[in-house]
């Protein structure tokens, strides 16, 4: 009996101090196991109904050697009734915006459903319109991504800037 408890004891004990983590059983890239741990979403919410969903993977700390100047995001947007995006190269009056740190972008360039980061995000469908989103870079180590409108808003993504 003293074996069996010393034995079970052992093995508890080695089984516990294994180097896997929750992606050692899935087939992916780096790249694929940093964008899911950088993915984040949040509801579009006008009042108590929820108008979408907005989610963002942070592009910087999955390319960290790509993404360097600036702040970039990949974001993809489904509302239910679907409003064009503010895009600072276009002068009109859309009052969709997503703010960084409550700063406008600098670029907004739409994707279509398959592009070239669409393996990062594991899904693609036609009702999800996906951007590449510039802002300017962050002084700060906390970054603050929400969409906002007259009529609704998402609760803030946040992001720590070199946790990766």
């Amino acid at each position: 009996m003293k074996f069996f408890i010393i034995s079970l004891s052992v093995l508890v004990m080695f089984t516990a101090c294994a180097t896997k983590n929750a992606f050692s059983k899935f087939e992916m890239t780096e790249q694929e196991e940093l964008s899911i741990s950088n993915l984040q979403s949040s509801k579009i919410m006008s009042g108590t109904v929820v108008k979408g969903v907005l989610s963002a993977v942070y592009l910087n700390e999955v390319y960290p050697n790509t993404f360097t100047k600036q702040e970039y995001f990949l974001v993809y947007l489904y509302q239910k009734e679907k409003q064009e995006m503010y895009n600072p190269n276009l002068l009109d009056d859309i009052k969709l915006t997503l703010k960084l740190n409550s700063q406008l972008p600098l670029k907004i360039k739409q994707l279509p459903h398959a592009n070239n980061y669409s393996h990062l995000i594991g899904m693609q469908n036609d009702w999800n319109r996906y951007y590449l989103v510039a802002f300017e870079e962050s002084t700060s180590n906390s970054l603050s991504l929400s969409l906002e409108s007259g009529q609704f808003s998402s609760v803030a993504l946040i992001y720590q800037k070199g946790e990766q």
